[in-house]
Parts: structure tokens; sequence; C-alpha cells
């Protein structure tokens, strides 16, 4: 891979690094990362547009996508497409407080004022999770058809649990979208695909960059964590008040931050990387344990508004009975 950094872009690398599980190659001012093209073009682009913004705003550890010496923001070795990712300043200072960090994070990047399509949720979560909801259902279907294994009899028994809390999120999203009780802090922002605490690392990945309601990284950060085994429930309020010190939460947003903890987004992920994996005695196992996890989630699910100190009565915030 030196030998492509060389020709494509006349890049001298002196050391290999490896960081969060990737290979990359330092020359005197620079980290350099090759990256699999796996997306289509516009997606790659758009993500790309969102780094270099970001990099002017001052999160110098941005990875961004830089041209070849052709101009090409691609280059082809070995029948694959890659690109390469270029980072000025590996960050090590975490001393800024999480909730507060995300909350500037939004804040900055509420200003951008493009909204990309391909990379964009923001509005669409009812769509997307219907269409989600469908395609894995009929994918399973024909997977266990052809693979009459443990992992998938499981999977198969599991999977109606799954559509019915799919549904109570959907219909919670849904009656959501009738509450007026929005202010600016519900405008999109940017966001990472499944964010656990990106912030806090020493990259800003592009290929994780997303454009969403600022509440869709709050979720997920929230959903990692009450997937724990142990946690600590002072550490999810603490996150959540630390972020609402300059980004107050709209009773809008309560509400979408629920029914995204609702749907079992976790599930699916896990189900999908399942369909690229032959190892279905690990998967069955795995599946197991997610099984149980997902009993203490819901207990933990329960219990947001309480912990949080949130109302939910006064705010006319639905709950989900059988949450708890």
């Amino acid at each position: 891979m030196k030998e492509l950094l060389l020709v494509n872009y006349n890049i001298h690398v002196t050391e290999q690094v490896r960081i969060n599980e990737r290979e990359g190659f330092r020359d005197r001012d620079y980290t350099y990362f090759i990256i699999s093209a796996t997306n289509k073009e516009m997606i790659h682009l758009e993500q790309a547009a969102l780094a270099y913004y970001l990099a002017e705003i001052g999160y110098n550890q941005t990875a961004i996508p830089i041209p070849t010496l052709g101009n090409s923001w691609f280059v082809e070795k070995d029948n694959n497409h890659y690109f390469v990712l270029r980072v000025a300043d590996i960050q090590c200072d975490k001393e800024v407080t999480h909730g507060n960090k995300l909350a500037e994070f939004h804040n900055k990047t509420a200003a951008y004022s493009y909204e990309p399509k391909e990379i964009s949720s923001y509005g669409q979560w009812k769509n997307l999770w219907i269409n989600k909801l469908t395609a894995f259902e009929r994918k399973i279907e024909q997977e266990a058809d052809s693979n009459q294994t443990k992992y998938y009899r499981l999977l198969a028994d599991v999977f109606p649990y799954l559509i019915g809390l799919s549904e109570n999120a959907i219909q919670y999203l849904q009656e959501s979208e009738t509450d007026k009780r929005f202010h600016q802090g519900d405008q999109g922002v940017f966001a990472f695909r499944r964010y656990k605490q990106h912030l806090l690392e020493p990259v800003i990945w592009t290929d994780d960059l997303a454009y969403d309601h600022p509440t869709r990284d709050i979720a997920e950060f929230i959903r990692y964590k009450f997937l724990e085994d142990q946690l600590d429930m002072t550490e999810v309020s603490s996150f959540l008040k630390d972020y609402q010190e300059s980004r107050p939460l709209s009773v809008f947003s309560w509400r979408l931050l629920y029914a995204r903890l609702v749907y079992p987004i976790h599930f699916f992920d896990f189900i999908e990387a399942g369909f690229h994996v032959d190892d279905f005695q690990r998967k069955y196992l795995e599946l197991k344990q997610f099984v149980r996890k997902q009993e203490l989630y819901e207990k933990r699910l329960g219990t947001l508004f309480e912990v949080m100190d949130v109302d939910y009565k006064r705010y006319d915030l639905p709950i989900i009975k059988w949450l708890g």
C-alpha cells in the first residue's frame, strides 16, 4: 500500500501506525489511511464535503479524503477501488465533558447550509424503519429456507418479537411527528452512523459521518450504554445533563429519542452482520446472549425519564407500558 501512496499521490511515508483498528502510514506532517470505496460515489463525496467542513471549523482530527495526482478521489488497485484519508492532528485531549463535546459538535455543524441527499436521514426515520423491517423480514425468510441451522431457527423465533418492537417504535414516532413542541435545536446536524464516543477518539472518520436530527447520536450513545452488562445510570444522566447545558432537548426531541431507543436497531445491525459470516454456531451463541441482554435493556429504557428527572406526565410524553 505504500506504493499506492507513492505512485498515485507522491506521498513518501516513513512509519506504519494503527489507530482504531485501521492501518495507517505517516510522513513528517500527516497520517494517511487507505480505505476501501464500498459505497456509491455520491455517498463518499457527500461525506467528504462534511469532513472538509469539520476540518475548516477546527476539528483537525478529521480524516479528510485527498485527490490523486490525476485529480481523482478514487484509485483502483487489484480490481478494487480505494480512497486516501489524511489526518492533520491525532486527538489526545479527552478532558472536555463528553456531553458538552457532543453538544458543541451539533451546535457548530447546525450552521452547515447544505443538506446532503444520500447520507441524510433527517425527517425520514419512519419510512426508513418501515423499509428496514420489511427488507429484513424478507431476507430472513430466504436465509432460513436455505440455512437450516440453530442460528436461523432461533432468529425465526425471535423475529416476531422484533416486529412487535419495531411497530411500537414506528407508531410512537408517527404520533410524535404531530407534536409541535420543537425549537431551533431540532434542526439537522452532522451525526454519526452509530455514535458511541466518536468525538473522544483520536480520529473522526469520514466514512462514519451522516446528517440527521441530533437525537440520533444521543440515542445511539445511550443504546450502547444500556446494552452493557454493568452500567452506572449516573453516567447516562450526566451525559444528557452536560449535553443540555448548551443544547436543551425539546419535548419533540425527547419523543424522538425515546422512539429511536425502542426501535431495535442494535438487533438489525447484529443480524445484518450475520448475513456475511459462516460461523453459525458462534452467531447462535451471540444471538442467545443478545436476547438475554434485551430484558435488561428494556428495563433500563423504562426508567429513562425517571433517571433524567423528566416530568413525562406534565409534558404529556407517552410511555410504552410494557417497558420496565
